[in-house]
Parts: C-alpha cells; structure tokens; sequence
C-alpha cells in the first residue's frame, strides 16, 4: 500500500522540478476538495527542503499516512540511521503548543505502531517559517517530550545536531514495508468506521484483527441466515477487558449499514457516558471533517446522523414502551449487555419515574419482546463482559438466558463457548444445561486478545489474580509485564499527578480515577460526588481545565467503564480494602462507613476496581493514601494493608 502521495531519494527529490512534485502531490490528493492554502504550503514546503537538503542522502516523502489517526505528517525524512517526522507551519512565527504535540503524536504513533520503527531513532521537527532560531536539549527531542525547532534557514544545522559519529544507514526498503498495528481507542475507533474504513484498516494486522474479522464473519452470517429463512436471532459476544467487544459491535452496526440500509442496524448502549461521548466525538468530527472539503455543516446536523447511529439502550426502551408495533431496526447490537437491569430495578424504575404500575418484566426480557414483535427475522446481538457488573440492578447474562429460555424458546441462540467454560458468566447450573442443549456454540464469538493495552495482553489476567488475591501467580505475571506495562505506587497524590505529566507525550491522554464508593478520597481533593461531563473529560483539549488532562476532576467506573484513556492514577479508596482473609467491602454512608454483606454487591464493589485497573492504555500509578490520625473514617488499617500487599507483589513505590 502507497503510505504517501510523494516519495523519493533525496538526490532524485532536489533533482525533480517544483512543478512535477506539485503535481503528483495533487494528483494523489483525491479524497477532498484542494484550496490553495494548501497548494501554497506545500509550494512554500519544497523550496525549503529543496534548499535544505542539499547535503544529505536518504530519502523522502510528502504526506505520509498514519492510519491509526487518520492524518496525514508532512514529511518524513530517513538520513543514515535516522528518521525524522518533520511538520511545517508556514507563514508562522512562533512554536505553538498544539503544532509541538501533534508531531510528537505522529511521531511516538510511529514507534508504538509501526512494526520497522520500534527500534530505530525517531525525532520530531517542527519547522515554523518564519520563526526565530531556538535551541532544545537534544536529549528531550530523543525521549519525545518536545520536538526540535527550526525555521526556514536552519533546518539542515537542525538535522545536523542529531547524528552520532559512526552511525549505520536504516534498511530503507524494509522500513517501508513493514506493517502497521495500529491499535485505536474506541473513540477513535469509532470515527474511523463512521467514516467508511473497514476494522482491518484500523486494528492490528496480527490475531487481535483476525479476531474481531472471525467474529464480524460469525455474526453476519447469523443475520444473513436469519434474513433468509425468517429466524429470529440472538448472538452472546464475549472477550476479555479491553479485546474490542464494542469495537466489534460497532463494526457490525457500520457493517449492515453498508450492507441494507433497510435493516436500519443501530449500536446501543447502557452505558450514558460512553454513548455522550461517542456521540460527540463523531459529531465534532463530522463537523471538521466537512470544514475540511469547504462544507457547511453545523452541530446540531451531524448529531442527527451520530444520534441514530448510536443510542441509549434506555431511550430505545421507553419508545418501545410508547407503541406495540414492532421497531424499525432489525439488527440491534446490546453494548454491555450484563448491565441490563433486572425486573426489581426495572420495576421499580418504572414506578418512581414513568408513573407505569406493576411492570413485570426484566429489560433483557422486554428488549427481546421488543424485537419479537417483527413477524419474519431480527438479530440481536448482545456484547458481555465477564465479571463487569457495577451497579445495583445489573441482570448479567444469566436473566438473558432465563428470558430466552422462559418466553422465547423458538429463538436460535449461537453463543461464546467462553460462558460455559467460566463462571464469570452465567451462575444457574439450570441455564447452563439449558443453553448448552438448545444453543449453538460459537468459538468465533469469544474475542481472546486484548487490543486495548498494546504494551501487554497480559494485563487483564494480572489484574483478575491481584483481585482474587492468587499473590504466587499475580507476582509471576507482573515479572512478565513490568517492562512493557509500567504499573507504580505511591501515597502522596502529588507525585502520583507528577508521574502522570513525566509519562505522557504528545497529546496522550492522562486522568484521575476511582471507585464512586471511595468517598473518604475528598479530603485529598478528589471528589467523587463532583459529577463530570464525560465528553468534556475525554475528547477536550489539554488547555480546557474540565478535561482529564488537568487531573482536577475525576471519573469514576460509572464515566469510564468501556472507555479508556492512555495514563491512568487508580486512587484506591477505603471502600474495598485488604485484610487478612482478602478484602473487606464497604459502603460510606452519613458519618461512617457500613460492612456490605450481600454476596452480590460485593461481586459488584471488586469488578469496580476490575474495570478501574484496566482502563489504561500504557501504563498506570496506584495512588494508596495514608491514613489520618485525627479522622476517624481513614484509620490505618483502610490502606495500609492494601499498600503492603501491592508493594509484595513486587510495584515499585515512587
């Protein structure tokens, strides 16, 4: 695949005239609409590097394509041992913060993802033409935490500072064709399918994305059967934390857009902030993605279009509540479909706010009813996380089980052979035997590898033996991953936000978590009752004091479960603390905290710190705070033993 619109040895380059490169720049550049501040820059771009370059060999290349990101870098230049991510402001006269990042993001892109640039030198140039001559450390530009600085006549000097005597020569053609693995937060994710890539395009080129393309393959094939031969249809997708199950999901919902529009597929998902933030980050893209190609399209137009799309699984359930008549869509995909409430809750939601007496049905069994009223096919498609129920209310899998099995029997269920072969999912021994004499078993359904972290696929199962308090096993894992996935402790809140800022480069995402339980964390100014706007923590700039990046407001698993965010401070509250026979659970209520006893709410307080603990992408700090002599709601005993017990396993105290 041609990864740029121009590319040549530097010696051919300066050989070739303005014009010709002008032209096949243009030619290649085929997807939107050129204006000639563009045209201009890249005019302005070859007469500087022309000039700039005269004394190097290497090669070059113009608009060179990061897929994960779906832009594209000015240039990349490969001299000797040494590549260069150079991207140019023309006309400007200062360094800008924003200019800075993005090619730093670009650059650490590279090294993450692209397989031929893992161990080679990368080093980022920005190039403001007009701007004044500024010298950086040499050794910060290398570890990536700002880029080098040059203007329109010191570039070459620029270039010049980095080589070392002795230096090698980078294998040019092996570099080109090494793969990409690119490995996109679901936000970006998202925005990529929406625009009409495929998930091969943006998921690793390895078994992460032969994976979710078997699952994808399983699935349309359940709903090609099901269209066929007039069947209703039910698929349990499973995976493990951070596989890409709502990645998947997504997928198959763009899938079948593409396929039938008159199947009218739609992702929907209990979980409000992931779908706010989706929600936004496809509309805001939407908007610049028009601005870009000279359109007009306002807000509140391209929410339209992301609002169908994507939508409250609750909102689906009061329309639904509105008619009997059956819905439009006939391919529904269920984010987080263990969240779904039970007929208590339910019931009860029902009383308190819609003012609807003596509803007796749990939401799994009223959304297969509501797609039950087609008179020929549907497919449904529930997503399950394994261990993910947070919150007072959540059926889990097994009241989907007992609602097919109770009221839907003429149903075809194809299911993960993962549910029966864990307990994380499904508990009646009466739904097991049910499922496995009346289901089809799926291997393909079951996502094995996680694609969230790409510096460990070991991290999930790490954080499952921490919980379970397995310490020989825990320790043995955390030896496996510790290079690749830093984990670091603290309990000064204070370094824990320094580590945070020393880590991140570019415009990687940092945040405050924890439990909404923990709210004896206030007195060290983390507020849990301080309700966030999701969209804002996530998708706003490091400049906005409401984002993550400010480490002033924090999410709890409410905000980010489903999501996640690259630099991670797990501040551990008194709510769910180590003893000496495992943990003790707790809630905080008035003056003082209360035991909970319920088997089921503490199964929900442990996949809390579950979800919080798998939320970063590259790395994290776990924040224990120490105890106060004079409150009585943070004895010693609430965080000690928890800091003793993450100390033996072997994480390093900063």
């Amino acid at each position: 695949m041609k990864r740029s619109y121009y590319s040549n040895s530097i010696y051919e380059f300066l050989n070739d005239s303005p014009s010709n490169i002008l032209g096949e720049l243009t030619a290649n550049h085929n997807n939107r609409t050129l204006e000639d501040l563009q045209i201009n820059a890249w005019r302005n771009q070859i007469l500087i590097l022309k000039n700039q370059l005269q004394e190097f060999d290497g090669k070059i290349y113009f608009e060179f394509a990061i897929p994960r990101m779906g832009k594209r870098v000015d240039n990349i230049i490969i001299i000797k041992n040494i590549i260069f991510i150079v991207e140019f402001k023309i006309g400007e006269g200062t360094y800008p913060k924003h200019a800075i990042e993005q090619v730093i993001d670009y650059t650490i892109d590279l090294k993450n993802f692209h397989e031929g640039s893992h161990n080679l030198k990368l080093i980022p140039i920005l190039v403001s033409s007009n701007a004044p001559q500024i010298k950086e450390s040499l050794l910060e530009v290398e570890k990536h935490n700002t880029a080098a600085k040059s203007n329109q006549n010191n570039l070459s000097e620029t270039i010049r500072c980095f080589f070392r005597i002795g230096t090698s020569t980078i294998n040019i053609d092996l570099w080109e064709n090494s793969i990409y693995k690119p490995t996109p937060t679901i936000v970006e994710a998202a925005q990529a399918l929406y625009k009409g890539h495929n998930v091969k395009e943006i998921t690793r080129s390895d078994s992460g994305t032969i994976n979710l393309s078997k699952t994808a393959d399983c699935i349309n094939s359940v709903i090609e059967n099901s269209k066929l031969n007039n069947i209703k249809s039910i698929c349990f997708v499973t995976g493990v934390p951070g596989a890409g199950k709502t990645l998947a999901g997504l997928n198959i919902a763009v899938e079948r857009m593409k396929v039938a529009e008159d199947e009218h597929a739609v992702f929907l998902s209990g979980n409000g902030p992931l779908v706010d933030v989706l929600r936004e980050a496809l509309t805001r893209d939407e908007v610049l993605r028009n601005k870009d190609i000279g359109k007009k399209l306002t807000k509140k137009q391209a929410a339209i279009k992301a609002n169908a799309f994507i939508q409250n699984i609750h909102h689906f359930r009061d329309d639904n509540l509105l008619s009997d008549k059956a819905p439009v869509e006939r391919v529904v995909v269920f984010d987080e479909a263990q969240r779904a409430w039970t007929n208590k809750q339910v019931s009860s939601f029902m009383k308190r706010k819609k003012g609807v007496e003596n509803f007796n049905k749990s939401e799994p069994e009223f959304l297969i009813d509501v797609m039950d009223r087609h008179s020929d096919w549907c497919t449904v498609v529930c997503l399950i996380g394994g261990g993910q129920e947070i919150n007072t209310g959540e059926a889990g899998l097994g009241e989907w089980i007992d609602s097919l099995r109770n009221f839907f029997p003429d149903w075809k269920v194809h299911y993960s052979h993962l549910i029966l072969n864990s307990n994380n999912y499904l508990k009646s021994k009466e739904s097991r035997k049910w499922l496995m004499n009346n289901g089809v078993n799926e291997q393909e359904l079951h996502l094995s590898i996680s694609v969230r972290s790409f510096r460990s696929e070991k991290l999930s199962n790490f954080i499952h033996e921490l919980l379970n308090i397995e310490l020989e096993n825990t320790k043995r894992i955390y030896s496996d991953i510790k290079e690749l996935y830093p984990i670091v402790l603290t309990r000064d809140l204070e370094k824990a936000k320094q580590w945070l800022r020393d880590q991140a480069k570019g415009s990687e995402k940092i945040g405050l978590i924890c439990s909404s339980g923990a709210r004896r964390l206030k007195p060290l100014g983390i507020d849990v009752k301080n309700e966030i706007s999701a969209p804002n923590w996530f998708l706003n700039s490091s400049q906005d004091i409401r984002s993550s990046y400010f480490l002033e407001d924090v999410a709890t698993e409410f905000d980010i479960q489903g999501l996640e965010i690259d630099w991670a401070c797990v501040a551990w509250g008194g709510n769910f603390h180590k003893i000496d026979r495992g943990w003790k659970y707790q809630n905080f209520k008035g003056t003082k905290w209360q035991n909970i006893n319920n088997e089921l709410d503490k199964e929900y307080l442990k996949n809390t710190y579950r979800v919080l603990l798998t939320r970063a992408r590259q790395g994290m700090v776990i924040l224990v705070p120490k105890s106060s002599d004079i409150d009585h709601t943070r004895p010693k005993q609430f965080y000690d033993k928890t800091f003793e017990y993450l100390k033996e396993i072997g994480i390093k105290e900063i």
